[in-house]
């Protein structure tokens, strides 16, 4: 499979968007890279990885986010599970459920209810080694400062604004990953 011709069906080349999008996903896939070569003693798909980091995105076109030249009717917080809908649609469900678990350090049901987040009510974990490390990955970098790889200091206090079961999550992957 080939990531880019997916982002090719619907991200119009020359766009701002699209190079927010494609900037983004490479250091995110670089970075999920770099943690996979450090650990060749993990199980780890190491093609599946580069595939769904750069695809774990794809969903962002969907969501009102200005800020990243993003347009639709949809919360940001949704562009996970609209990029997995995307993906189911095309044929590949592994990199759907990546979009899917992404989001912050991942999002259990419970947090999804208790604090009313305009998701579907359903697990938003990442499972699989590989989706945990894209998930990872994904917090060192904004799609608003693309140049700027965040410290894990930086990363941590990102997290820590929305609860402490994201941030033991993103502890323990700092454990795990570096």
């Amino acid at each position: 499979m080939n990531p880019i011709e997916i982002i090719d069906k619907f991200y119009p080349q020359e766009t701002e968007q699209r190079h927010i999008l494609l900037i983004h996903s490479l250091s995110v896939a670089q970075k999920a890279l770099k943690i996979v070569d450090a650990h060749p003693n993990l199980p780890i798909n190491r093609s599946f990885v580069r595939e769904a980091a750069l695809l774990h995105d794809i969903g962002i076109f969907l969501t009102d986010a200005p800020t990243i030249q993003c347009f639709g009717e949809h919360p940001y917080i949704a562009h996970g599970y609209l990029g997995a809908d995307l993906l189911r649609k095309e044929g590949f469900e592994r990199h759907a459920l990546v979009c899917e678990r992404h989001t912050g350090a991942g999002l259990s049901l419970e947090e999804i209810i208790e604090r009313q987040l305009p998701l579907p009510h359903r697990e938003m974990l990442p499972v699989t080694l590989e989706e945990q490390i894209i998930c990872f990955a994904d917090k060192f970098f904004s799609k608003t400062h693309l140049d700027e790889e965040k410290t894990v200091e930086k990363a941590r206090k990102s997290i820590a604004k929305y609860g402490e079961e994201g941030l033991n999550r993103f502890d323990g992957w700092c454990s795990l990953f570096l």
